[in-house]
């Protein structure tokens, strides 16, 4: 610093107030003082040195001031047993520095560059038909079908665990001569419209049916109940409604490949999965990454190689067409990370060409900045077993003696197998895929394990290797959990298949008993429809649409005229509740509620909520536990009803159980995120290794989730007025800050789990109104004006996918499947939202009655609505299929209209 100081002299007035500061201001280089020469004698190097120290003890004092602040001030839910995962320090210490402006659960602005392209599809004349003798079983049924097909098959007993209700899947049975399959038609719609499902349920319906009363409704009280005479008809004996909830074309190749490698026959699925792939391959000859995006590389590599594997030559018409689009657009090594990670598995990549997963992230300790255990539950349930068959270099022992493969690795890239470097086509990535390009920080770190995993090969030398296997067997511990906690179903499609071939895979490549529990559960998530079979996004929806319908068909005023449709879907959501009932009880899956278990494996709080599915799946969710708990609230003000059902009255203790559970859930910036509390930071985004998606890496508090969770608590404490009033209290002014802090500035808000403005500006004003704002609050009236804005000409609203995917409105009719750019579905939102808000202008007023028209318009004559664009989506650019909201909706919106138009004519 002397010569530093000599060399580069600095006069005093240049370097302002720091002149006069002696260098042992700084503790730790007090014993540097040299001799009382202070700053205005030291060059720019002391300066900076002095500076950049001074900055670091900042820096550290605010880290220590904020780690005091999150534990005491910031609230992240109620404890239970002592303990709850949100609770822990790394959770919550700097969770205030996030809270600052919009904070880090903000879905953000309009990105700079939109998606142009639109899918085209083929005509009907090429469409592969579906072999008619497809069967839907639920419940009790679905259980028995599975048993005795493991038993005849495999000679295996007990297979199948937790609670039967609301469990469903087809299986294919002996046709008559006279069945045939519908007919699909892509080009027209790639949405197929449930139509098998629901031929079914109203040939086994035994009443009359609305068509054959030939009423024209002429008000929307009769149009609602219509719609709700026919939704009646499609409901199952065990109380649910069942519909399609696939729309993913990267799904189900999982499924296949796992299948493919471990010796699972698919019988005759194959023909039907056959039917599917085909069906949605587009004009250019790839799949799209759902089924109305258009071509991506993600899409068009598995869809190819599972058709290949399924049983399609090389010289078959899709293929060639297929083989082409992937050639044309830079061959598999441009798939993204997921395509790249199956491909491997198969065998047909190499591990060195798919970026580094280590399991030894397992092994850091919770107050590590990073940690898998914080990541958003179902990023982290898939990046579990990835994480084992990454670091054990799963092979498929058929890699090297199945020609098959052979063929498949001369097929689908542009240069010879043999010639391909692997390690740098690792961030090599389709231009038509890439939705959240890898940060630099990312490559970097990649780059770093790259040199760990193959070139230095560290991880078989001690002791990098005794952590490599502590990792590994960390992880496989965790998958066990994983299928004993859902009885084998697993949180979502990707992660169960790869935990069944990890299952496999750790055995040695053998069949083992929970092996054997897996297979069946395979069909938990296998869906058929009119364009084939297609794997879901969950084990279905059957939960969270039997909450929706309830609580629509009670509004309405009708319920009194549906008495056994609301009694069976009271007994459907008391045998739902996870872990509430003797059934789900008595499974392996309750032993992991308990506090130590919960902390081992990072597990919220789960007894008391309701799932998206079915109770065996045993994962509840934050807003589907809301919509459960309004559904059983609202059929309890229906007097006696409760009391003619199978299951009984749910006990006030069950209801106590979902009321805490959802207080627990609330995160530090006051709103509610989906599975569990935001556990990690938006630095974690960073690190996003998907490419394709956005935003997975943490649980974000939703508007949606807060809006459900909100109003449920709103509705749980009418009932129950001296049961923790005062934190419901202030709950709800915590989400109210919350829904205003993420309002955007036209007055929406962004929908994250639906399609798209309409649907999260509707959940907006429905927290707003519930936490007591009027209908003349700023920002209703800024969410009205939005709505209204958006209204079509036929007084409609409509809004494609693609909302999501750029995150600005999108309404242009060339993109929705519905008449004139309107869709039912979306124009029941905007009605509900205008409804809630309490409108009353005149021109408001029109607007709604104009809407209102519109629904009664588009009902058909048996009382159902047609299916048009999706309305689902999920992580920003994946849409997925909702088929009941057609009927859910529209009859709600209906059903809602009296009672607003008397208070708008007061």
């Amino acid at each position: 610093l002397r010569l530093a100081a000599d060399a580069h002299p600095h006069p005093a007035s240049q370097l302002g107030g720091w002149s006069r500061m002696p260098l042992d201001f700084v503790p730790w280089r007090s014993g540097m003082w040299l001799d009382g020469v202070h700053a205005d004698k030291l060059g720019s190097a002391a300066f900076m040195v002095d500076a950049l120290l001074l900055t670091t003890m900042v820096l550290l004092l605010i880290v220590l001031a904020s780690v005091i602040v999150g534990r005491i001030f910031i609230f992240r839910g109620e404890m239970l047993n002592g303990w709850l995962w949100s609770d822990h320090l790394s959770c919550r210490s700097l969770a205030w520095l996030e809270l600052w402006g919009r904070g880090v659960s903000y879905p953000g602005d309009a990105l700079p560059v939109r998606q142009k392209r639109l899918g085209k599809w083929r005509k009907q004349d090429d469409m592969v038909k579906l072999e008619p003798g497809w069967t839907f079983l639920s419940a009790e049924e679905s259980h028995d079908y599975s048993e005795k097909l493991m038993r005849d098959q495999y000679g295996v007993v007990d297979c199948m665990s937790g609670e039967p209700c609301g469990r469903q899947i087809w299986v294919k049975q002996t046709a008559s001569s006279l069945q045939t399959s519908p007919s699909f038609d892509p080009s027209k719609n790639p949405n197929s419209s449930d139509l098998l499902y629901r031929e079914q349920r109203l040939k086994a319906w035994k009443g009359r049916k609305p068509e054959e009363e030939h009423l024209e409704p002429k008000t929307a009280k009769e149009a609602a109940e219509k719609g709700i005479r026919f939704y009646s008809m499609l409901q199952n004996e065990d109380g649910h409604w069942g519909g399609d909830y696939a729309g993913p074309m990267f799904l189900m190749p999982g499924l296949i490949f796992t299948c493919y490698i471990t010796d699972v026959d698919l019988g005759a699925k194959k023909e039907a999965m056959i039917a599917y792939l085909c069906n949605h391959q587009q004009e250019d000859g790839g799949w799209g990454t759902h089924i109305e995006s258009p071509s991506t590389m993600f899409g068009s590599v598995l869809s190819y190689v599972s058709l290949r594997l399924l049983g399609l030559t090389s010289s078959h018409p899709a293929i060639l067409k297929g083989r082409k689009f992937i050639q044309e657009n830079g061959g598999a090594v441009t798939s993204p990370s997921w395509a790249k990670f199956w491909l491997s598995v198969l065998g047909v990549h190499e591990w060195e060409g798919v970026n580094s997963i280590p399991a030894e992230m397992w092994l850091l300790p919770l107050w590590f900045p990073f940690h898998p255990g914080k990541l958003w539950c179902h990023c982290r349930m898939v990046y579990l077993p990835m994480c084992f068959l990454y670091c054990t270099r799963f092979t498929n022992p058929k890699k090297l003696n199945d020609p098959l493969l052979e063929q498949i690795r001369k097929e689908i890239y542009v240069s010879s197998y043999d010639t391909v470097k692997w390690d740098k086509e690792r961030h090599s990535i389709c231009p038509l895929d890439e939705y959240s390009p890898v940060t630099r920080l990312q490559k970097f770190l990649h780059d770093v394990l790259s040199w760990y995993e193959t070139h230095l090969s560290l991880h078989f030398l001690p002791p990098f290797s005794w952590l490599r296997r502590a990792g590994v067997r960390t992880a496989m511990e965790y998958i066990e959990a994983e299928d004993l906690q859902t009885n084998f179903i697993d949180i979502g499609p990707v992660n169960k298949v790869l935990n069944m071939l990890c299952v496999w895979a750790d055995a040695g490549c053998k069949t083992t008993p929970n092996f054997f529990r897996h297979i069946p559960r395979l069909d938990d998530y296998l869906w058929v429809a009119e364009d084939g079979m297609k794997m879901q996004g969950y084990n279905g929806s059957q939960c969270w649409d039997t909450s929706f319908a309830v609580q629509a068909i009670v509004e309405s005023g009708l319920a009194n005229k549906f008495p056994d449709t609301c009694i069976k879907a009271y007994d459907y959501l008391a045998r739902t509740q996870i872990l509430s009932t003797p059934m789900s009880q008595s499974s392996r899956a309750y032993e992991y509620e308990s506090v130590e278990k919960r902390k081992r494996f990072f597990r919220h709080v789960s007894k008391g909520g309701w799932p998206f599915s079915t109770s065996a799946h045993g994962w509840p969710i934050s807003d589907c536990s809301s919509e459960g708990l309004k559904a059983v609230l609202s059929l309890h003000s229906l007097a006696g009803l409760s009391e003619q059902t199978i299951s009984g009255t749910i006990s006030d203790e069950r209801l106590f159980d979902c009321a805490h559970l959802l207080l627990t859930y609330q995160n530090a910036d006051g709103g509610w995120a989906t599975y569990e509390n935001n556990r990690g930071f938006g630095f974690y985004e960073w690190m996003n290794p998907s490419e394709v998606f956005g935003d997975i890496m943490i649980d974000y508090s939703y508007v949606e989730c807060s809006s459900a969770s909100m109003t449920a608590l709103a509705a749980f404490k009418k009932f129950y007025p001296h049961h923790r009033s005062k934190e419901i209290d202030g709950a709800l002014k915590r989400g109210a800050r919350f829904i205003r802090s993420i309002q955007r500035p036209d007055g929406s808000w962004y929908g994250s789990w639906g399609v798209c403005f309409t649907y999260g500006t509707w959940f907006g004003i429905e927290a707003l109104m519930t936490a007591g704002c009027s209908s003349d609050d700023g920002s209703v009236r800024l969410a009205v004006n939005f709505l209204l804005s958006k209204q079509n000409n036929n007084g409609g609203w409509g809004e494609s996918y693609r909302s999501c995917v750029d995150k600005v409105y999108d309404g242009s009719e060339e993109a929705c499947y519905g008449r004139g750019g309107s869709g039912v579905v979306q124009t029941a939102w905007a009605l509900l939202g205008l409804m809630a808000a309490k409108v009353h202008l005149p021109e408001e007023v029109h607007a709604v009655e104009q809407g209102i028209k519109y629904l009664m318009s588009m009902q058909t004559p048996a009382g159902d609505w047609e299916q048009e664009g999706i309305t689902g989506v999920f992580n920003r650019s994946c849409g997925i299929t909702y088929t009941q909201y057609r009927n859910i909706f529209p009859l709600w919106a209906l059903g809602r209209y009296d009672e607003w138009k008397q208070h708008a004519t007061k």
